[in-house]
């Protein structure tokens, strides 16, 4: 795995050009890219969420496309539509800006219930269909979306069904004051995203993210992930706890950790500090967990600290054994 911690290493420095201060952050952003997954920023505005998506397309040499979320935004304007040709007498696709390797949703709460849902398909299973057509869109195809947790007027939450279509929910937070003073000199005389390089091709990250999927997660590991996932959907102040998806994703997610770190196999480490990132956004609170007055991250991190963690060598399988087994 010492190609994919290479890999890695050159994208969060090319990162860390334009987004200061934040690497736990940046790390978790390119694991979510390796596992295949899609990423939502939920921040307040001026934290960087645009750049840092503008920056990591630049960094794969790949398509970028933005999409700007209004509540007239219809499902056309995010997939494309069919459009007569007079000259030719037919019908036409035009693309919509989904056929692009990395894109931004920006501010995706602002579009409505219908205009959301257009993404369902794009992210689940990477392909649009259209007046009963279906565009397979290139790998890799990866969403960012943003949104204001702060701000709701005029805006449409997104139903559970989209959140669980997002891998990780992240928040880049404030810079510190070094870091803010950096962002305003670097930013003096140029547009920061000048300096940001291609440093990976997207072949090369199509053959990183298969080499993911190689990673060993030992039975006992990979027990660990589902009896995390069950745990939040026994708990009584949620009426809601995370699905077979954020089990996959868990897993999937672990194994993209463990290659960053140039390990051929997953540590019970590498679930316990990825969860947050991948359950909270899944789970709703009941009745019973209004009334306790305990937020979802102390609720959930109580069920994940109950589940035991294994004790197991958790390197690679013998010669002759087949990975995940």
């Amino acid at each position: 795995m010492r190609q994919v911690q290479q890999a890695a290493e050159a994208v969060l420095q090319q990162l860390e050009t334009v987004v200061f201060g934040k690497r736990p952050v940046l790390e978790l952003v390119f694991n979510c890219l390796l596992a295949e997954g899609h990423l939502l920023l939920e921040d307040v505005p001026g934290t960087a969420k645009t750049l840092l998506a503008k920056a990591l397309a630049r960094t794969l040499g790949g398509g970028f496309g933005r999409l700007q979320c209004t509540p007239d935004l219809l499902p056309g304007d995010v997939t494309g539509s069919s459009v007569f040709n007079q000259k030719t007498g037919e019908f036409e696709f035009h693309p919509g800006p989904v056929f692009t390797q990395i894109l931004l949703a920006d501010e995706i709460n602002r579009a409505t219930p219908r205009a959301q849902a257009s993404l369902l398909e794009c992210m689940a299973e990477r392909q649009v269909s259209v007046d009963n057509q279906t565009y397979p869109l290139e790998r890799p195809f990866f969403v960012i979306a943003t949104q204001n947790p702060v701000e709701h007027e005029g805006t449409f939450p997104l139903p559970e069904a989209q959140l669980d279509r997002f891998l990780m929910r992240l928040s880049i937070g404030y810079p510190s004051p070094q870091a803010e003073e950096q962002m305003l000199v670097r930013g003096e005389r140029s547009d920061p995203l000048d300096g940001v390089a291609p440093v990976l091709s997207l072949d090369t990250l199509a053959s990183l993210q298969d080499q993911v999927r190689e990673v060993h997660v030992h039975p006992e590991v990979r027990r660990y992930i589902v009896q995390v996932s069950a745990a939040t959907r026994s708990v009584r102040e949620l009426v809601l706890g995370a699905g077979p998806r954020a089990t996959q994703g868990l897993y999937r997610a672990c194994q993209a950790r463990a290659a960053m770190a140039g390990r051929s196999f997953v540590l019970p480490d590498d679930v316990k500090h990825l969860c947050p990132s991948i359950l909270y956004h899944r789970v709703i609170l009941g009745a019973e967990g209004r009334l306790s007055k305990r937020s979802v991250p102390q609720i959930v991190d109580q069920a994940v600290d109950l589940v035991p963690a294994p004790l197991v060598e958790a390197g690679p399988l013998p010669a002759g054994l087949p990975a995940g087994s």
